[in-house]
């Protein structure tokens, strides 16, 4: 991998990794496009490291806090019924599906699930169920004629079960095109809370699950050295984190007042082209793999 080419793919990274547009899907056609060979599982999984640094600084009081909270309330029983220890066992327990599942089906993950059919395909079927969410989530909010307005559920309606939903849905982004954020967040709105809410909770997952994912792929990086650049991974991973924090900032302001139909339009356009470079043979569904 050039340097160029990490430049590019940290942008890339950066900019797509907390929209609902699929981070993985992006770096994938960005190769294949520019012919340049896919950059794999294992630098998705560093970069991400970089975009989720900056998640950790947006959000480091909120981060301090809970794990603050959580492990005094282990030791402190009156603790337990507070908010952020609450908020800490729901982060672990709405990681516990995609360490699971990443496990379990690892070879497909980082084989077969990069075929651009695939991906045109889970970028079509998730962004209609996006735009689904995001259309009930606004009849709520605005009301209607005959409908009065609904208020729809913050982080402290939470639950369990509601942390066990948004993993799984965290768990269909190990498939290229689902991408993490729209998946949970479409998840948060079915369940009936607040933009705000499903997106800050979804960034909340997402930590354990990236920075484990990022670790397990570093120590197999290090046992077999000679499958990544790491100079080029640890600048992209740079850009990543600069790109992805003024990301955070403009997307969590963004979402309390806007609506998110026009990644819905962006990622059925997109998986459209995709089909249609395939099918006139103009694309290969392998493009940029290894070999191809």
């Amino acid at each position: 991998m050039s340097w160029f080419e990490s430049l590019i793919l940290g942008l890339v990274q950066g900019l797509t990794e907390f929209l609902p547009i699929s981070s993985s899907a992006h770096l994938r056609l960005t190769a294949a496009f520019a012919g340049w060979h896919d950059p794999g599982a294992a630098f998705t999984a560093i970069t991400q490291i970089g975009t989720e640094a900056a998640v950790l600084i947006y959000f480091r009081k909120d981060i301090a806090r809970i794990i603050s909270t959580w492990f005094r309330s282990l030791y402190t029983k009156a603790l337990r019924s507070e908010q952020d220890a609450k908020m800490g066992w729901l982060v672990i327990v709405g990681s516990l599906p995609i360490g699971i599942l990443g496990l379990v089906f690892k070879d497909a993950i980082v084989g077969p699930a990069r075929d651009l059919r695939l991906t045109a395909t889970t970028l079509i079927v998730m962004g209609i169920v996006l735009g689904i969410a995001d259309r009930l989530a606004a009849r709520d909010e605005e009301g209607g004629r005959h409908r009065a307005i609904r208020e729809r559920k913050t982080l402290q309606q939470l639950g369990v079960k509601d942390g066990l939903i948004f993993g799984f849905c965290q768990a269909m982004a190990l498939i290229p095109g689902v991408s993490r954020s729209g998946a949970t967040i479409s998840g948060g709105l079915l369940l009936g809370f607040t933009r705000e809410a499903a997106a800050r909770y979804s960034f909340l997952l997402a930590i354990p699950a990236v920075l484990a994912s990022g670790a397990f792929e570093i120590k197999d990086v290090i046992e077999e050295p000679g499958h990544i650049s790491w100079g080029p991974t640890v600048f992209a991973t740079v850009i990543a984190f600069f790109v992805g924090y003024a990301v955070i900032a403009w997307f969590m302001k963004f979402i309390t007042t806007k609506s998110f139909m026009p990644f819905v339009i962006y990622r059925i356009a997109l998986g459209i082209l995709l089909f249609v470079l395939i099918g006139t043979d103009v694309l290969s569904p392998h493009a940029g793999e290894s070999g191809s």
